[in-house]
């Protein structure tokens, strides 16, 4: 009689501790004006490599009302600058907060960490079980800024105010540039239905990165030939080594996913997110950048899915969706059934219409519309994870594969 083998979702690759900072506009106007901050010198793209640049950068990003993640030049800085700030202590990493939202769900998840220290111990729960490359604890952490819509900082000689709620991430972060493989990691594949890579955006080392990339593919091979493989993109600190991950593994990659940041930065242009001409072109055109079977595209409006697998994961976009609205409107310790009552509010009229046209207008999309939530204090970070983790919970719960 043959040994039945429980299947695992296995998610990877780092995580992190978070500083999560309380927006206090006060606090940043006596900031900028002790360090005699003014409008002329707001950029994104300069060195990090003190509190006032940080700073710079913070404000810069909030007057656009973008999400970025960015290189700081030691986690001094971070300790620093957060110091002036009321914060929460919590873990992050994409495969981290996934399987945050999966363990809500009922849903248990192995991690694969390159990091450890007592604040990771403190805050996974029990369904959630880890494999480590760690040697040593450690703790470098991200520092991430939510502001709302609205948010006012008056600076020497002019005020910003942010166009829209977003979130911000800045750290210095050994381990995750690293990005050391746990021995464990191709028995945990072994034995898995879904396997999450994320996270190679910290590297900064060309050879490092095809070492690790090397060693991954190694791992995978321990993967059953039914497994699901999921990457989700990042800001990558250098932009070459994105071309350097796809051109190793996208002949592995069932699932493909990115956010809107993601997408236009891919592309070089902006897109009308609402605009189902603009869309259906800039579905195209990553497609042919990235040709995988299932391409996903996440925005604040919409989810869609382009490729000849993608009608196989409309359930998934659906799952995905709700449970990043939850998190949306009541930020961590969500349950399964507060995603239920989620799923009885309004979605986006504008998205409704936009994924209408496009699945009209296009051969192999699948599409579901974002929900429209009127929130007083929105959460904002950690919602691609989130999604992430809803569309893994679908497959998880229903065993689908395309």
């Amino acid at each position: 009689m043959s040994e039945v083998v429980d299947r695992q979702l296995v998610l990877g690759l780092g995580g992190t501790v978070d500083y999560e900072l309380r927006w206090d506009s006060a606090v940043f106007d006596r900031l900028a004006f002790a360090h005699r901050v003014r409008r002329h010198e707001l950029t994104a793209s300069a060195p990090i490599v003190d509190e006032r640049s940080l700073l710079v950068a913070v404000l810069a990003l909030v007057a656009a009302g973008t999400g970025a993640e960015r290189f700081v030049a030691s986690s001094e800085v971070v300790e620093a600058f957060s110091s002036h700030f009321e914060y929460a202590v919590t873990l992050g990493g994409t495969g981290v907060r996934a399987g945050l939202v999966l363990d809500s769900l009922g849903i248990p998840s192995v991690q694969h960490l390159v990091s450890i220290d007592d604040n990771v111990r403190r805050l996974l729960p029990p369904g959630v079980s880890f494999v480590s490359s760690a040697t040593e604890d450690t703790l470098d952490p991200h520092l991430i800024v939510q502001y709302p819509v609205g948010a006012h900082v008056r600076l020497m000689d002019a005020d910003i105010l942010s166009p829209s709620a977003n979130r911000l991430i800045f750290a210095n972060d050994p381990p995750n540039r690293e990005m050391r493989l746990a021995p464990a990691l191709g028995e945990a594949l072994a034995t898995a239905s879904v396997f999450l890579v994320s996270g190679f955006n910290t590297m900064q080392d060309q050879d490092l990165l095809a070492r690790r990339l090397d060693e991954l593919q190694q791992a995978m091979r321990a993967l059953p030939a039914d497994a699901l493989v999921y990457y989700e993109d990042a800001g990558f600190y250098t932009r070459a080594f994105s071309e350097t991950v796809r051109a190793q593994l996208l002949p592995s990659i069932d699932v493909y996913g990115m956010n809107e940041d993601e997408l236009q930065e891919y592309l070089g242009r902006t897109v009308d997110l609402l605009d189902p001409a603009d869309v259906v072109r800039a579905l195209h055109e990553i497609h042919a950048i990235i040709p995988v079977p299932a391409l996903v595209v996440h925005t604040r409006y919409w989810a869609l899915a382009v490729g000849r697998d993608a009608a196989g994961h409309r359930a998934a976009l659906e799952s995905a969706v709700r449970v990043a609205a939850t998190r949306y409107r009541l930020g961590d310790g969500f349950t399964a059934a507060d995603a239920a009552e989620t799923d009885a509010m309004d979605r986006h009229r504008g998205g409704a219409a936009l994924v209408a046209a496009v699945e009209g207008a296009v051969a192999d999309v699948a599409g579901v519309p974002a929900f429209s939530l009127d929130v007083e204090t929105p959460t904002t970070i950690g919602l691609g994870d989130t999604f992430v983790g809803g569309f893994l919970a679908a497959h998880a719960q229903d065993g689908e594969q395309p």
